[in-house]
């Protein structure tokens, strides 16, 4: 059965913008699983810049780099996660932190 997209005020699931990730919950994202072609480093970074807010990825990157892992790691195309964010209208906050975690 296929349906019609919703838009605007026809969404029904509301955002969500003041939402607590708990460490644990940050954490979790450096055990996601790899998808076949893109570098574990990668892949999780990319996954917890999608899916969380600022204060909560600057926490995650905090605990990606005491883990040992590269926030330089080149994804399938060869772009960084900071250089993918340089083409996103609201990646600045995040480009600020990995920037400020050492990122090049």
């Amino acid at each position: 059965m296929k349906t019609e997209k919703k838009s605007g005020a026809a969404r029904t699931q509301l955002a969500v913008t003041d939402e607590w990730w708990s460490d644990e919950r940050v954490r979790s994202f450096l055990a996601l699983e790899t998808v076949a072609g893109e570098h574990p480093d990668y892949h999780v970074l990319l996954k917890a810049y999608r899916g969380m807010i600022p204060e909560a990825f600057a926490r995650f990157v905090q605990f990606f780099t005491e883990a040992g892992r590269n926030l330089d790691q080149g994804g399938p195309d060869g772009r960084t996660v900071l250089q993918l964010m340089a083409t996103h209208r609201h990646g600045g906050d995040y480009a600020d932190i990995l920037r400020e975690a050492g990122a090049r």
